[in-house]
């Protein structure tokens, strides 16, 4: 992994996107909280924002310790924050190519199942792969996150469904954490699916989960949250309940997947516990959205996944934005539902498909879903003092970003100051001023 650059000064920004002035959740985000400012440059020292000053101010505090490479001319590029990915399954095996061309045939999710595929398929694959395999197969993956500007990312455990398969998965995020610049984070998910061994005895697996796994994910440090699908034909809400009662008696954060495909009184059940958020809300109750209104638990939309599935119903957004929930969007990026890490890409989709204004898919991506992750204090926002997750875009707007659809925008990329990605393809907007930034589009 690239070493921390000790000073490096960003000059010459179109606008920098700061983010709201104080930490902590956005609800029903404005322009204001965007946080652009023109004219100021960055200087990061030791993987922390030093200064925010105009450019002359900015270049003063660099000159006192030159170094030749460490100066950037963004050349009127924006610049922001590094994007926050609250949700993904990025520690997996192989692609699951067939349940992609059935689902296209029109086979549901149960025949799927039956003919060898869904989660199953993926947790026989998991469980047959070494830790060396899948961290090497993580990590490139992680990458092209980063690429695309995404700076933290949580990444969940589900694919073990037993108990070593799980600390294998965990410990796996963990050896990452060494491998990759980005913010790591891990989410427990024993809960994901019953697997086949315990279906006529779900309590059982129930069991195992609150007092096998999560004793041990606990005693060795693991996980920061713990996480259960709770929708019918997975976890019922009583036994979402049960294990989210115990992780919590723990010191774990909670998660939950809710009324992903069905309404089920998933969000209802986050917020009563206090989880840190609610995660997919295709099939949200009104009930559902009020309750995550009045609650600090974050609504995490992930419009790549229905899009994918081939879902026509999408988590009414602007619904929840509009009662005061707090929103944030993530990829879901995992092997069977959404495989695909590009976020600017979702948030595309939160605008177009969830009813998200462009600022509030920015908000959305960043302060916020970095208080799905409890991280809202140091991530999501550019101040002095915090962590030097910082993206230089080329483009010139901050709308641009859930605009040019699934387009590469992300020029650099640094990671509490570890630069991990360069120079990339760029955009030159319609009626922008100054020379393009590049041919690609016009």
């Amino acid at each position: 992994m690239a070493e921390k650059t000790r000073r490096l000064a960003l000059v010459n920004a179109g606008a920098v996107a700061l983010g709201p002035a104080v930490p902590g959740p956005v609800r029903r985000p404005t322009w204001d909280d965007v946080g652009l400012v023109r004219g100021v440059g960055i200087g990061i020292e030791d993987g922390r924002i030093a200064i925010v000053a105009p450019d002359d101010e900015v270049g003063e505090w660099f000159h006192e310790a030159p170094s030749p490479d460490t100066v950037v001319d963004c050349a009127g590029r924006l610049v922001t924050a590094g994007l926050v990915d609250a949700h993904t399954h990025a520690v997996f095996g192989k692609p699951r190519l067939e349940d992609h061309a059935r689902r296209a045939r029109g086979e549901g999710y149960m025949a799927i199942a039956a003919a060898g595929g869904g989660i199953l398929s993926t947790v026989e694959d998991f469980r047959s792969r070494s830790e060396d395999e899948l961290v090497a197969l993580a990590v490139p993956r992680l990458a092209l996150l980063a690429a695309l500007g995404t700076t933290t990312v949580e990444i969940k455990s589900g694919y073990g469904l037993a108990v070593e398969p799980e600390l294998k998965a965990l410990r796996v995020i963990a050896r990452l954490r060494e491998l990759v610049p980005q913010r790591l984070v891990a989410t427990f998910l024993g809960a994901h699916e019953v697997p086949p061994d315990y279906r006529s005895r779900r309590e059982a697996y129930v069991r195992l989960v609150v007092e096998e796994m999560l004793p041990a994910v606990v005693r060795q440090g693991l996980a920061t949250f713990c996480d259960v699908f709770c929708e019918p034909g997975v976890f019922s809400l009583e036994e979402a309940a049960a294990i989210l009662g115990v992780a919590g008696a723990y010191g774990l954060g909670l998660k939950v997947h809710a009324d992903e495909l069905d309404p089920s009184g998933g969000a209802e059940l986050a917020a009563r516990l206090g989880a840190t958020s609610a995660d997919h809300l295709g099939a949200i109750s009104s009930a559902g959205v009020e309750a995550l209104a009045a609650s600090g638990t974050v609504a995490v939309l992930l419009p790549g996944t229905l899009a994918f599935l081939g879902r026509e119903k999408q988590a009414p957004g602007h619904a929840l934005i509009e009662a005061g929930a707090i929103v944030a969007v993530a990829t879901d990026f995992n092997p069977g539902s959404s495989p695909g890490g590009n976020l600017p890409l979702i948030m595309a989709l939160a605008v177009s498909q969830a009813h998200l204004q462009p600022e509030e898919a920015f908000v959305a991506a960043t302060v916020n879903a970095a208080h799905a992750l409890e991280l809202s204090e140091e991530r999501g926002r550019i101040a002095v003092g915090l962590p030097a997750d910082v993206v230089v875009w080329n483009c010139r707007d901050v709308r641009e970003l859930a605009y040019w659809y699934g387009m590469p925008l992300a020029w650099r990329v640094y990671a509490s100051g570890r630069p991990c990605h360069g120079q990339g393809p760029g955009i030159s907007s319609p009626g922008s001023v100054g020379r393009p930034l590049s041919p690609l589009l016009s």
